[in-house]
């Protein structure tokens, strides 16, 4: 068993909650949990168990201040689990029932008010950690727009937390019309949850802009001193015409990224790129340049707009991930050392890559702030923790079917049993513990 100690403020940002909350044991196995659905392999110094499965497409995990676990299932709804002593599951109970919810889930520090979200809406609640129950639903954003990219992300602002910001991916692989915030598109914007009107905001018209040119920005957590970073799904199917050349460079670019999105106390009206600019992550497709992994490119340069123009105007990721590696969730550790991301795996790469767990060593600098250790052109700045056993024979069949798992949701625990991560393999959800020795 490893039983950690104490919850950091960089901990209670990752789950949700201010509270510290009674430490519970990693056990090696749970009464009535079936073994893993899929075979999997471990980083040195890791150990894995499942602690649930028989759910409907985990999506998201957050906490509440007793440690009871809510769980958004794709169109189920919200389900929440509480833990005995022995740090198993309990019991479970539907919190929320309905077959719009479909992704985003977050609760406020104090763990009294709860946001949910479907494909056009986002909805609150009142919620009480010791009863388990809620009350006064509100809808405080409407008329999200519907398109390819449908799970719609929501994370309260920890340090304002009448704050939330929302986002809303592309409706296509190259969605030209986003360029213009208000299509609502690619973006992330930021609303005033106190403030709502009895029937919404309306997402494309109000509320202030994050940023924008975010192809399907879907997992941002907050650092502790509240700057959120982001992990960023590029596009598919790639050429580059230059020179009246065609080359596909679709199978290592572009790159997935990770986005430093800054204090939403401040920062307003950011521009990261999409449709026009994407980032490197091979940089043997880009003859004859000094593009290297971590800039951007235009698909097809010109006189007037090609990659120095991209590169002078867009905001530059902080780190990128492995083409088609499909980011979902990231996560802090206790003290902010470390980043945990979920990669979904990719349907348009052969061989396939993704389906893993990695980890992104972090550091604070002098001044205060949270950094990757890795620079921004690294290509080895993450490593491995939990995967497929051969990612590469992974099929990806839709967004869920596959012959290996489909990770999602992660979320450190505050409870010290590790890090908790889900799988929306349609075959079955299950939910794994990622514990370091």
């Amino acid at each position: 068993m490893h039983l950690f100690k104490i919850v950091t403020a960089a901990a209670a940002l990752a789950s949700g909650t201010e509270a510290a909350v009674r430490q519970l044991p990693k056990p090696a196995s749970c009464s009535g949990v079936a073994n893993f659905r899929y075979q999997y392999k471990l980083e040195s110094g890791w150990s894995a168990m499942k602690i649930a499965g028989g759910l409907k497409q985990v999506r998201t995990i957050v906490w509440d201040t007793e440690g009871n676990m809510l769980v958004s299932q794709n169109t189920r709804g919200i389900s929440v689990h509480t833990f005995g002593d022995n740090g198993c599951i309990n019991s479970t109970t539907m919190l929320i029932s309905g077959n719009q919810i479909n992704h985003g889930l977050s609760i406020t520090p104090d763990g009294k008010t709860l946001y949910a979200s479907s494909e056009t809406t986002l909805w609150s609640w009142a919620y009480d950690s010791l009863t388990r129950k809620i009350s006064n639903q509100k809808t405080i954003v409407r008329g999200m727009s519907t398109g390819i990219h449908s799970s719609r992300t929501v994370a309260v602002v920890p340090q304002q937390p009448n704050l939330v910001l929302l986002q809303v991916g592309s409706n296509s692989n190259f969605d030209m019309a986003s360029q213009q915030p208000g299509t609502g598109r690619a973006i992330i914007k930021i609303f005033d949850a106190s403030k709502a009107p009895s029937n919404g905001f309306n997402y494309n018209t109000e509320g202030e802009v994050y940023g924008y040119g975010l192809r399907n920005e879907i997992g941002f957590t907050a650092d502790p001193n509240g700057v959120f970073w982001g992990v960023e799904n590029s596009g598919d199917d790639f050429a580059r015409t230059e020179n009246g050349q065609r080359r596909d460079i679709h199978i290592d670019n572009p790159a997935e990224k990770l986005n430093n999105l800054g204090d939403p106390l401040t920062v307003r009206n950011a521009w990261y790129g999409y449709p026009t600019c994407f980032s490197v992550w091979n940089p043997a497709n880009f003859p004859n340049s000094n593009l290297k992994t971590g800039s951007h490119f235009v698909v097809s340069p010109n006189s007037s707009y090609n990659d120095a123009t991209c590169n002078g105007r867009a905001v530059p990721p902080r780190l990128t991930f492995q083409a088609h590696s499909a980011p979902i969730a990231n996560t802090f550790d206790f003290d902010a050392k470390n980043m945990y991301v979920t990669f979904h795996g990719s349907w348009n790469r052969q061989p396939a890559t993704g389906f893993k767990v990695v980890q992104i060593p972090f550091t604070k600098l002098a001044n205060g702030t949270y950094e990757p250790v890795a620079p921004a052109d690294s290509m080895t700045g993450y490593k491995d923790i939990f995967s497929a056993p051969n990612p590469g024979s992974c099929t990806a069949n839709g967004l869920t079917m596959s012959n290996c798992f489909r990770l999602t949701a992660a979320a450190w625990d505050p409870a010290g049993r590790g890090l908790f991560v889900g799988s929306d393999n349609s075959a079955e959800g299950e939910i794994y513990v990622l514990t370091p020795n």
